[in-house]
Protein backbone atom coordinates (compact mmCIF):
# COMPACT_ATOMS: atom_id res chain seq x y z
CA UNK A 1 0.00 0.00 0.00
CA UNK A 2 1.42 3.71 -1.46
CA UNK A 3 0.04 6.39 0.63
CA UNK A 4 1.60 8.64 -1.94
CA UNK A 5 3.89 9.61 -4.51
CA UNK A 6 5.97 13.13 -4.83
CA UNK A 7 6.20 15.72 -2.18
CA UNK A 8 4.80 14.76 1.67
CA UNK A 9 5.02 18.31 3.55
CA UNK A 10 6.61 18.66 6.81
CA UNK A 11 4.22 20.98 8.34
CA UNK A 12 5.70 23.57 10.87
CA UNK A 13 2.97 24.31 13.22
CA UNK A 14 2.11 28.15 13.31
CA UNK A 15 1.34 29.73 16.60
CA UNK A 16 -0.14 33.12 17.32
CA UNK A 17 1.08 35.46 19.85
CA UNK A 18 -0.62 34.03 22.72
CA UNK A 19 1.58 30.97 22.03
CA UNK A 20 -1.46 28.87 20.77
CA UNK A 21 -2.11 27.27 17.40
CA UNK A 22 -3.36 29.96 14.89
CA UNK A 23 -6.28 28.18 12.89
CA UNK A 24 -6.69 30.69 10.67
CA UNK A 25 -2.77 30.74 9.22
CA UNK A 26 -2.90 27.00 9.34
CA UNK A 27 -5.89 26.83 6.96
CA UNK A 28 -4.14 29.50 4.48
CA UNK A 29 -0.67 27.32 4.95
CA UNK A 30 -2.81 24.09 3.81
CA UNK A 31 -4.08 25.64 0.37
CA UNK A 32 -0.55 27.10 0.28
CA UNK A 33 0.39 23.48 0.16
CA UNK A 34 -1.76 21.86 -1.96
CA UNK A 35 -2.57 24.01 -4.51
CA UNK A 36 1.14 24.37 -5.35
CA UNK A 37 1.71 20.33 -5.95
CA UNK A 38 2.40 18.72 -2.90
CA UNK A 39 1.10 15.19 -2.28
CA UNK A 40 0.42 14.53 1.07
CA UNK A 41 0.38 16.74 4.22
CA UNK A 42 2.36 15.31 7.39
CA UNK A 43 1.42 17.44 10.60
CA UNK A 44 3.19 16.91 13.80
CA UNK A 45 6.58 15.38 12.30
CA UNK A 46 9.64 16.92 13.68
CA UNK A 47 9.22 19.62 11.61
CA UNK A 48 5.92 20.43 13.36
CA UNK A 49 7.37 20.43 17.21
CA UNK A 50 5.39 18.13 18.67
CA UNK A 51 7.72 16.84 21.83
CA UNK A 52 6.10 20.62 23.27
CA UNK A 53 2.42 20.43 21.95
CA UNK A 54 -0.18 19.34 24.13
CA UNK A 55 -1.85 16.21 23.76
CA UNK A 56 -5.31 18.55 23.15
CA UNK A 57 -3.45 20.53 20.20
CA UNK A 58 -2.24 17.56 18.52
CA UNK A 59 -6.08 15.96 18.64
CA UNK A 60 -7.36 19.67 17.03
CA UNK A 61 -4.50 20.05 14.93
CA UNK A 62 -4.86 16.56 13.12
CA UNK A 63 -8.47 17.09 13.20
CA UNK A 64 -7.95 20.85 11.77
CA UNK A 65 -5.91 19.41 8.82
CA UNK A 66 -8.09 16.16 7.40
CA UNK A 67 -10.68 18.52 7.78
CA UNK A 68 -9.16 21.38 5.68
CA UNK A 69 -7.22 18.85 3.29
CA UNK A 70 -10.73 17.76 2.87
CA UNK A 71 -9.62 14.10 0.98
CA UNK A 72 -7.55 16.08 -1.59
CA UNK A 73 -4.65 14.28 -0.27
CA UNK A 74 -3.91 11.87 2.82
CA UNK A 75 -2.82 13.51 5.73
CA UNK A 76 0.24 11.47 7.95
CA UNK A 77 0.17 12.23 11.18
CA UNK A 78 3.42 11.93 13.39
CA UNK A 79 3.05 10.06 15.76
CA UNK A 80 6.31 9.37 17.43
CA UNK A 81 7.44 8.86 21.17
CA UNK A 82 9.89 6.99 22.62
CA UNK A 83 7.45 5.10 24.86
CA UNK A 84 6.12 2.84 22.50
CA UNK A 85 2.68 2.21 24.67
CA UNK A 86 2.36 6.37 23.83
CA UNK A 87 3.17 5.55 19.92
CA UNK A 88 0.48 3.51 19.84
CA UNK A 89 -1.99 5.74 21.80
CA UNK A 90 -0.96 8.90 19.58
CA UNK A 91 -1.26 6.38 16.17
CA UNK A 92 -4.68 5.37 17.26
CA UNK A 93 -5.94 8.73 18.39
CA UNK A 94 -4.51 9.73 14.31
CA UNK A 95 -6.61 6.83 13.71
CA UNK A 96 -10.24 7.96 14.82
CA UNK A 97 -9.11 11.67 13.46
CA UNK A 98 -8.88 10.74 10.15
CA UNK A 99 -5.74 10.38 9.07
CA UNK A 100 -4.18 8.15 6.48
CA UNK A 101 -1.14 7.19 8.06
CA UNK A 102 1.37 7.58 10.42
CA UNK A 103 5.12 8.54 10.89
CA UNK A 104 6.55 7.11 13.56
CA UNK A 105 9.77 8.07 14.50
CA UNK A 106 12.49 5.79 16.01
CA UNK A 107 12.44 5.68 19.51
CA UNK A 108 15.04 8.47 20.99
CA UNK A 109 17.16 8.95 24.05
CA UNK A 110 16.41 5.20 25.07
CA UNK A 111 18.71 3.93 22.44
CA UNK A 112 16.92 0.78 21.83
CA UNK A 113 18.66 -2.36 20.54
CA UNK A 114 17.89 -3.35 16.49
CA UNK A 115 15.50 -5.80 17.62
CA UNK A 116 13.61 -3.18 20.21
CA UNK A 117 13.53 -1.01 16.92
CA UNK A 118 11.37 -4.16 15.74
CA UNK A 119 9.21 -4.87 18.62
CA UNK A 120 8.26 -0.89 18.63
CA UNK A 121 7.32 -1.09 15.42
CA UNK A 122 5.34 -4.32 15.63
CA UNK A 123 3.39 -2.61 18.75
CA UNK A 124 2.64 0.61 16.75
CA UNK A 125 1.01 -1.41 13.88
CA UNK A 126 -1.49 -3.18 15.87
CA UNK A 127 -3.24 0.38 16.25
CA UNK A 128 -4.46 -1.04 12.17
CA UNK A 129 -3.00 2.17 10.96
CA UNK A 130 -0.65 2.30 7.81
CA UNK A 131 2.79 3.12 9.35
CA UNK A 132 5.88 4.53 7.96
CA UNK A 133 9.00 4.25 10.12
CA UNK A 134 11.76 7.05 10.22
CA UNK A 135 15.36 7.16 10.33
CA UNK A 136 17.03 10.11 11.53
CA UNK A 137 20.06 9.11 13.64
CA UNK A 138 21.42 12.53 14.33
CA UNK A 139 18.03 13.23 16.28
CA UNK A 140 17.54 10.17 17.88
CA UNK A 141 20.67 8.47 18.74
CA UNK A 142 19.36 5.04 17.02
CA UNK A 143 19.91 4.37 13.66
CA UNK A 144 17.90 1.70 11.72
CA UNK A 145 20.24 -0.59 9.62
CA UNK A 146 18.62 -1.85 5.97
CA UNK A 147 18.74 -5.31 7.81
CA UNK A 148 16.38 -4.04 10.13
CA UNK A 149 14.45 -2.36 6.95
CA UNK A 150 14.34 -5.64 5.84
CA UNK A 151 12.75 -7.26 8.87
CA UNK A 152 10.00 -3.98 9.18
CA UNK A 153 9.07 -4.83 5.81
CA UNK A 154 7.70 -8.55 7.03
CA UNK A 155 5.61 -6.21 9.98
CA UNK A 156 1.57 -6.42 8.94
CA UNK A 157 0.71 -2.67 8.58
CA UNK A 158 4.46 -0.99 8.16
CA UNK A 159 4.72 0.11 4.81
CA UNK A 160 7.61 2.20 4.60
CA UNK A 161 10.59 4.54 5.76
CA UNK A 162 11.19 7.99 5.59
CA UNK A 163 15.55 7.43 5.43
CA UNK A 164 17.63 10.58 7.30
CA UNK A 165 20.22 8.63 7.74
CA UNK A 166 22.64 10.76 6.36
CA UNK A 167 25.10 8.01 4.98
CA UNK A 168 24.43 7.78 1.26
CA UNK A 169 26.12 4.15 1.17
CA UNK A 170 23.58 2.88 4.16
CA UNK A 171 21.02 5.28 1.75
CA UNK A 172 21.95 2.52 -0.91
CA UNK A 173 21.44 -0.56 0.76
CA UNK A 174 18.39 0.26 2.31
CA UNK A 175 17.14 1.60 -1.09
CA UNK A 176 17.92 -2.14 -2.64
CA UNK A 177 16.28 -3.64 0.55
CA UNK A 178 13.03 -1.51 0.08
CA UNK A 179 12.93 -2.56 -3.94
CA UNK A 180 13.51 -6.09 -3.23
CA UNK A 181 10.45 -6.34 -0.25
CA UNK A 182 8.22 -4.23 -1.96
CA UNK A 183 8.79 -1.47 0.73
CA UNK A 184 8.16 2.27 0.50
CA UNK A 185 11.13 4.50 0.79
CA UNK A 186 10.81 8.37 0.60
CA UNK A 187 13.96 10.47 1.26
CA UNK A 188 13.77 12.34 4.71
CA UNK A 189 16.79 14.78 3.07
CA UNK A 190 15.64 17.38 0.53
CA UNK A 191 18.86 17.64 -0.14
CA UNK A 192 19.12 14.06 -1.67
CA UNK A 193 15.63 14.01 -3.52
CA UNK A 194 17.11 13.40 -6.52
CA UNK A 195 19.31 10.98 -5.93
CA UNK A 196 17.08 9.25 -3.73
CA UNK A 197 14.22 8.61 -6.22
CA UNK A 198 16.72 7.61 -8.71
CA UNK A 199 17.80 4.78 -6.51
CA UNK A 200 13.62 4.17 -6.52
CA UNK A 201 12.27 6.08 -3.57
CA UNK A 202 8.69 7.22 -3.88
CA UNK A 203 9.89 11.02 -3.01
CA UNK A 204 10.33 13.01 -0.39
CA UNK A 205 9.04 14.26 3.10
CA UNK A 206 10.20 17.42 2.84
CA UNK A 207 11.08 20.93 5.37
CA UNK A 208 12.09 22.80 1.79
CA UNK A 209 8.69 22.40 0.19
CA UNK A 210 6.90 24.77 3.06
CA UNK A 211 8.54 27.99 1.73
CA UNK A 212 9.27 26.29 -1.92
CA UNK A 213 6.10 23.81 -2.75
CA UNK A 214 6.00 24.50 -6.29
CA UNK A 215 9.73 23.65 -7.05
CA UNK A 216 9.71 20.61 -5.09
CA UNK A 217 6.56 19.00 -6.64
CA UNK A 218 8.18 19.78 -9.62
CA UNK A 219 11.26 18.23 -8.58
CA UNK A 220 9.36 15.02 -7.97
CA UNK A 221 7.88 15.09 -11.21
CA UNK A 222 11.07 15.15 -13.42
CA UNK A 223 12.33 12.69 -11.30
CA UNK A 224 8.81 10.14 -11.94
CA UNK A 225 9.41 11.49 -15.40
CA UNK A 226 12.79 9.85 -15.87
CA UNK A 227 14.08 13.71 -17.20
CA UNK A 228 17.25 13.31 -14.90
CA UNK A 229 18.99 16.11 -16.92
CA UNK A 230 16.38 18.88 -15.61
CA UNK A 231 15.71 16.93 -12.28
CA UNK A 232 19.63 17.57 -11.29
CA UNK A 233 19.57 21.43 -12.62
CA UNK A 234 16.67 21.97 -10.11
CA UNK A 235 18.27 20.08 -7.36
CA UNK A 236 21.31 21.89 -7.53
CA UNK A 237 19.08 25.79 -8.23
CA UNK A 238 17.31 24.09 -4.96
CA UNK A 239 20.13 23.18 -2.84
CA UNK A 240 21.75 26.61 -1.54
CA UNK A 241 17.88 27.12 0.37
CA UNK A 242 17.77 23.74 1.37
CA UNK A 243 21.37 24.48 3.26
CA UNK A 244 20.34 27.36 4.53
CA UNK A 245 17.27 25.85 5.85
CA UNK A 246 19.78 23.36 8.59
CA UNK A 247 21.50 26.64 9.16
CA UNK A 248 20.17 25.90 12.86
CA UNK A 249 18.26 23.06 13.95
CA UNK A 250 15.22 22.44 12.25
CA UNK A 251 12.36 23.65 12.16
CA UNK A 252 14.06 27.14 13.40
CA UNK A 253 15.14 28.02 9.59
CA UNK A 254 12.01 27.41 8.31
CA UNK A 255 9.58 28.92 10.70
CA UNK A 256 11.73 32.02 10.00
CA UNK A 257 11.30 31.35 5.91
CA UNK A 258 7.56 30.79 6.63
CA UNK A 259 7.55 34.34 8.06
CA UNK A 260 9.62 35.89 5.16
CA UNK A 261 7.37 34.65 2.21
CA UNK A 262 4.24 36.01 4.70
CA UNK A 263 2.56 33.04 6.78
CA UNK A 264 3.07 34.47 10.64
CA UNK A 265 3.43 31.54 11.90
CA UNK A 266 5.20 32.81 14.67
CA UNK A 267 8.51 31.74 16.81
CA UNK A 268 9.25 28.09 17.55
CA UNK A 269 8.50 26.90 21.89
CA UNK A 270 11.01 26.68 24.00
CA UNK A 271 13.72 25.19 24.42
CA UNK A 272 14.28 26.27 20.80
CA UNK A 273 14.51 30.11 19.46
CA UNK A 274 14.35 32.11 16.46
CA UNK A 275 16.79 32.16 14.25
CA UNK A 276 20.38 33.78 14.80
CA UNK A 277 20.73 37.31 13.54
CA UNK A 278 23.39 36.35 11.58
CA UNK A 279 21.59 33.86 10.03
CA UNK A 280 18.63 35.69 8.77
CA UNK A 281 20.33 37.13 5.66
CA UNK A 282 21.76 33.86 4.11
CA UNK A 283 18.08 32.54 4.79
CA UNK A 284 16.83 35.58 2.92
CA UNK A 285 19.34 35.49 -0.37
CA UNK A 286 18.35 32.08 -0.40
CA UNK A 287 14.84 32.82 -0.57
CA UNK A 288 15.76 35.54 -3.05
CA UNK A 289 17.67 33.48 -5.54
CA UNK A 290 14.35 31.11 -5.82
CA UNK A 291 12.25 34.51 -6.34
CA UNK A 292 9.88 33.84 -3.50
CA UNK A 293 10.73 36.81 -1.60
CA UNK A 294 11.80 39.78 -3.36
Amino acid sequence: MTLFKGVGAAMVTPFGKDGNIDYAVLERYIEHLISNGVSALVPFGTTGEPATATTEEYKKGIEFVVKHANGRVPVIAGAGSNCTAAAYEKAKLAKSLGASGVLVVTPYYNKCTQNGIIAHYKEVAKANIPVISYNVPSRTGVNILPATVRELSKIDGVIGIKEACGNIDQFQATAKVCKETGFDLYSGDDGITATAMLMGAKGVISVACSPAPKLMSELCALCEKGKLKNAQELQFKLNDLISALFIEVNPIPVKKAMQLIGFEVGAPRLPLTELEPQHNEILKTALRELELIK
